[in-house]
């Protein structure tokens, strides 16, 4: 059985997230190598595929605790820690996260408990198996999750349906922190966003270049706003307005 190994890099902005930041990137680490058994087809040999990983997290200019955490993480090499000195949004600590990163594929993870890096092997095999150059991990597919409040549930689906609708696609879960690309794919686009209108410019920007969106059943633990969620209804609209102007401009 042939034998290789593949880097992932995995891309985790961070803003005021110093309740979580450590549990979650211990959880990551836990993941820094992977073996996945490739299967032969058609009589050809299987691959044994070795994944090594390494972790970029971009601390966006936080105001609690999260630069000294990442810092004494950095410290025990758990992940390479860079700082914006200010707030400029999710999108752009992604964009610098993606200079800093030296893998074959790339994968968003926030820095909260609602995702669960459990899931990575599932993320990373349609990748690695050659049958996709993009996978997203699907809330909406049967894995197990906790109850979503209702007005969240249905601006995900609104926002979904108005992708399938202008895009031609057959997404369940747009709006999923869980994206995962080869690095040859995200570094070919250009990301404007600053906030959450992130998604649906990945999204927007990989369909309109050709790129069929795998998905995979995820598990997902939503937080409350009591907990630290950032996200608002009032947040859906500068989304649902970036998947129409990305439609006709890039």
């Amino acid at each position: 059985m042939n034998e290789r190994t593949i880097r992932y890099s995995v891309l985790m902005p961070v803003y005021n997230e110093a309740a979580t930041l450590e549990t979650i990137v211990r959880q990551v680490a836990a993941m820094r190598s992977l073996s996945l058994e490739i299967t032969p087809i058609k009589g050809e040999p299987g691959e044994h595929v070795i994944l090594k990983q390494e972790i970029i997290a971009v601390d966006d200019g936080s105001s609690d605790a999260s630069a000294a955490v990442l810092q004494r993480l950095q410290a025990e090499g758990l992940l390479q820690a860079i700082a914006h000195p200010r707030n400029q949004g999710k999108g752009a600590a992604i964009r610098t996260a993606m200079q800093h990163a030296s893998g074959e594929i790339f994968l968003i993870q926030d820095a909260d408990l609602e995702y669960d890096p459990r899931d990575y092997p599932r993320l990373l095999q349609p990748i690695v198996e050659g049958r996709t150059k993009v996978v997203y991990g699907s809330r909406f597919l049967g894995g197990p999750r906790s109850a979503m409040m209702f007005r969240h549930m249905l601006g995900n689906k609104l926002l979904t349906l108005t992708t399938n609708l202008l895009y031609d696609a057959i997404l369940t879960d747009m709006e999923t922190c869980y994206k995962v690309f080869r690095r040859e794919v995200l570094e070919g686009v250009p990301l404007h966003a600053r906030r959450f209108e992130l998604e649906p410019e990945i999204t927007a920007k990989i369909l309109k270049r050709g790129h069929r969106i795998f998905e995979v059943p995820i598990s997902y633990t939503g937080r409350e706003y009591h907990e630290g969620k950032n996200i608002t209804w009032r947040d859906g609209f500068p989304a649902l307005w970036a998947l129409i102007k990305y439609r006709f401009v890039d």
